[in-house]
């Protein structure tokens, strides 16, 4: 299977899970890669993220199974699955650093994706998710890297620092998009360079976005409830 139709796999259990959460009255949002997406970054082709509180995980599972999909209890706490044919749907209500609580879904925005009005995470939020999930067995840049540079203007880059920069990889990350000069993530400083210090070469700044989402069409204080 090739990346449009993994790409064109989320889409499909994205317009199935969406309106069974409607119907159920369960307040999410899109997370993961595909909210970056939405946000303007590349085209996700992995698997689809629903953030819920940990309350209604349970309710978000039997909605989804009553739409057709299979549900799964993993060993890990944090989450639960379900199953549109071969596409996985993670169903998360406790990130790394970030329970998704009330607070969290007001965060959210809606956007217009594939026909759909989606509450979609905030990406300051999405991106936190994704820091503070690293570590030493999960240490790939290089996705970080091409989401950075899709979306580096949308974001609020001394903020993530401050709520991040604890967690140790997410502080190599952040330091490594500030010296290829992704984004201005540290305060200025009025110190000199060190004699015989260099200037980081500029990282180039053009992307590859086919396949973008559609441009929002309004934001809500909270996650949306049909």
């Amino acid at each position: 299977m090739d990346e449009r139709q993994r790409f064109d796999g989320l889409v499909e259990a994205l317009r199935v899970a969406v309106p069974a959460m409607r119907q159920a009255e369960i307040p999410f949002l899109l997370g993961g890669s595909m909210a970056v997406w939405a946000h303007g970054g590349p085209p996700p082709v992995n698997d689809l993220d629903l953030m819920v509180r940990e309350a209604d995980a349970e309710r978000t599972l039997e909605a989804l199974a009553g739409a057709g999909m299979r549900t799964e209890h993993p060993p890990e706490e944090w989450l639960v699955k379900a199953w549109h044919g071969d596409v996985l749907v993670d169903v998360i209500h406790t990130p790394r650093g970030l329970p998704i609580t009330d607070e969290v879904l007001a965060r959210g925005h809606v956007r217009h994706l594939c026909a759909l009005r989606v509450p979609v995470m905030s990406l300051e939020d999405v991106l936190a998710t994704k820091l503070l999930a690293l570590d030493e067995h999960r240490l790939d840049y290089a996705g970080l890297l091409q989401i950075a540079r899709a979306v580096r203007e949308q974001v609020d880059w001394q903020a993530l620092r401050e709520r991040t920069e604890a967690w140790p990889y997410a502080a190599a990350f952040l330091t490594l998009v500030e010296r290829l000069e992704i984004a201005r993530v540290f305060a200025p400083t009025s110190e000199p360079h060190p004699p015989g210090a260099g200037t980081w070469p500029a990282a180039s700044r053009g992307t590859s976005r086919s396949w973008q989402a559609d441009s929002p069409i309004g934001s809500t204080g909270a996650a949306a409830r049909s």
